[in-house]
């Protein structure tokens, strides 16, 4: 995902598309949380003009990641369409667009897909599938992992004499 200045310049107000599979392990490396990744297709335009070569690409794939309640993997997709300025020439003027200066004679796209990868990267996921036996234990001595439905049926045993007490005063009021 690197061109130099004059490959790109021969595509100056033409198409040039970008269709790549590539590899980005080495997020791994700055994110421990990410257990594996996924060959990243890089699919997209590049509008090239005197001053600035615009990417707009989407970048699908997924990454796997630990489940924040049973540890167990997690296949997270990633979908990602983003819009990448590289200036040729230092701007003359201030934008509240985010642009990248190009250090040399070549632009490298990976550093920017790597950063974007790890944006993507949510703080907690969870699996679809609770009862995992592979994943962290959901109940051991004196507790036990509440789901969203199983919170709202149970009564805390200290409670139900009060339960009682309540279904008690209606019936006496009939």
């Amino acid at each position: 995902m690197k061109w130099t200045m004059s490959q790109l310049q021969k595509y100056r107000n033409k198409d040039f598309s970008v269709d790549e599979i590539i590899r980005v392990d080495e997020i791994k490396e700055v994110d421990p949380s990410i257990r594996e990744v996924s060959p990243m297709h890089i699919k997209g335009r590049v509008d090239i003009s005197a001053t600035k070569v615009t990417f707009h690409i989407r970048i699908e794939g997924y990454l796997i990641l630990p489940c924040s309640r049973t540890l167990v993997d997690v296949k997270y997709p990633v979908n990602v369409e983003t819009t990448e300025t590289f200036l040729l020439d230092t701007p003359e003027y201030e934008t509240e667009e985010e642009m990248h200066q190009v250090q040399g004679d070549v632009i490298d796209l990976m550093p920017v897909i790597r950063e974007i990868l790890l944006l993507e990267v949510p703080m907690q996921v969870y699996c679809e599938d609770v009862q995992s036996k592979d994943g962290a234990p959901q109940s051991g001595k004196d507790w036990e992992v509440i789901h969203g439905e199983e919170k709202q049926q149970k009564v805390d045993p200290r409670l139900a004499g009060l339960a009682k007490f309540f279904e008690q005063d209606d019936s006496s009021e009939k």
